[in-house]
């Protein structure tokens, strides 16, 4: 019996695209012994025919013509990597809604337009497959949907932007600035010339609002994750943290409680004995809580060109077996559950404090009353010169969020205090 051919078109052939184009044509034969079909890369859409891409392509691949892919009734999957929410959007609900299957790396698109993606799979009969779209080469969406479907998600803890974990890596490591560290990762190639969007936390809350609506069958956005980038993260923290036994990463954080899901991002102290302490440089992790397998870890490479590109290619894989057995959409949408969101002021944390303060008696004393007026606990307080200040170093007992902010409104007003120069949550001791 001869072995059947799925054809493939492809949106885009950046960094991602030439990535996949190289591991279809090294591993081609292996690909389609375990997809159990030939797959054959038919058309790739690009701006630019005449571009050296430093590929071997044969003739007649390159179109810049949308509709050569998505009109074409040979082509059965179609991988999206051009990026963004505008004409990718586009593309792929067209694609979907023909019945074609999708295999994305765009988690702008999953995770801002997801119920719409889901939609048109389900209108299309088709699959819409994003394992890349999260941690790059890391297994992550896959295992929370297959691998751990039988239980229920306690909570996820990630290092999922590997620009910020090169950043603070390099701020503990070799005691440098915020502004020195970020330069060097621009040199590195690790961070874009304008980082904002790494920096600021946003690309880690997309990838998160995806996560949290697998694990807790929740439609959950971008918009509902609360963010805090690392801008102010000093090297006094870092030093501080090391102190304390703890390592400074930026934390992605999913979790049910009784009140409802807790999304967030933000830096956070994390115990130098936790799994996701030693996770350094541009690698990724995630850290699962489920209530059977118990605790699990996910690590590697988050980005770059071929781990993402494997990530995709193993959709693909998915999408032709699906085809083979007359199954697709076997994975549709997981978000049939509509859970509230908890408020972040009602989200409980232990809290490192760095304040700026006069030097003489009963400031500590007076800072300390208005801590307990709030309902804030002290569980170490460390005082040390600063000039003519004294600095003040504080690590709570969990307390509520809006006490802790209210608390520091209070202090804030002390004629004693000069400046609450940091505020930064610490995590991962209940692991």
């Amino acid at each position: 019996m001869s072995r059947r051919e799925i054809k493939v078109g492809m949106l885009g052939l950046g960094t991602v695209g030439r990535g996949v184009c190289r591991l279809l044509a090294a591993n081609g034969p292996l690909l389609d012994q375990r997809a159990g079909a030939g797959i054959t890369l038919k058309k790739v859409l690009v701006r630019d025919l005449s571009r050296d891409r430093g590929l071997a392509l044969p003739p007649g691949l390159l179109t810049t013509n949308a509709g050569d892919i998505l009109s074409d009734p040979e082509i059965e999957i179609v991988i999206e990597v051009m990026g963004g929410t505008g004409s990718a959007l586009e593309y792929v609900l067209s694609a979907l809604r023909s019945g074609r299957s999708v295999v994305t790396a765009n988690k702008d698109m999953v995770s801002t337009h997801g119920r719409e993606l889901f939609a048109a799979a389900a209108e299309g009969g088709s699959d819409i497959l994003f394992e890349a779209s999260v941690a790059g080469g890391i297994p992550i969406i896959t295992p929370l949907k297959e691998s751990l479907a039988a239980n229920r998600i306690l909570s996820l803890h990630g290092i999922i932007n590997g620009t910020t974990n090169y950043i603070l890596t390099r701020m503990t490591r070799e005691g440098l600035g915020l502004a020195e560290a970020l330069r060097e990762a621009r040199s590195a190639g690790y961070a874009e010339a304008d980082p904002a969007a790494d920096v600021e936390g946003l690309d880690a809350a997309r990838k998160l609002a995806i996560l949290a609506s697998i694990a807790f069958n929740t439609r959950i956005v971008p918009q509902d994750v609360a963010v805090e980038g690392i801008m102010s993260v000093t090297a006094e923290d870092i030093a501080y943290a090391r102190e304390f036994g703890f390592t400074i990463k930026l934390l992605a954080i999913a979790r049910e409680t009784a009140g409802g899901i807790d999304v967030r991002v933000h830096p956070a102290f994390v115990p130098d004995g936790h799994p996701l302490a030693a996770v350094s440089g541009v690698f990724n992790a995630v850290f699962v809580v489920s209530d059977a397998a118990g605790e699990s870890m996910f690590y590697g490479r988050g980005a770059g060109e071929m781990p993402t590109a494997s990530a995709v290619v193993a959709d693909v894989m998915d999408a032709v077996r699906h085809l083979l057995y007359r199954a697709p959409g076997l994975f549709g949408c997981t978000c049939f559950e509509n859970k509230p969101l908890k408020p972040p002021g009602l989200v409980e944390s232990r809290f490192y404090l760095r304040l700026k303060v006069a030097d003489r008696p009963g400031v500590l004393a007076a800072i300390a009353r208005v801590f307990g007026d709030n309902g804030v606990s002290l569980a170490q307080v460390v005082q040390k010169q600063a000039g003519d200040l004294a600095e003040l170093v504080v690590i709570s007992h969990r307390v509520r969020e809006a006490w802790l902010r209210q608390a520091l409104v209070d202090i804030g007003g002390l004629p004693v205090v000069r400046e609450v120069a940091s505020v930064i949550r610490v995590e991962g001791e209940d692991h």
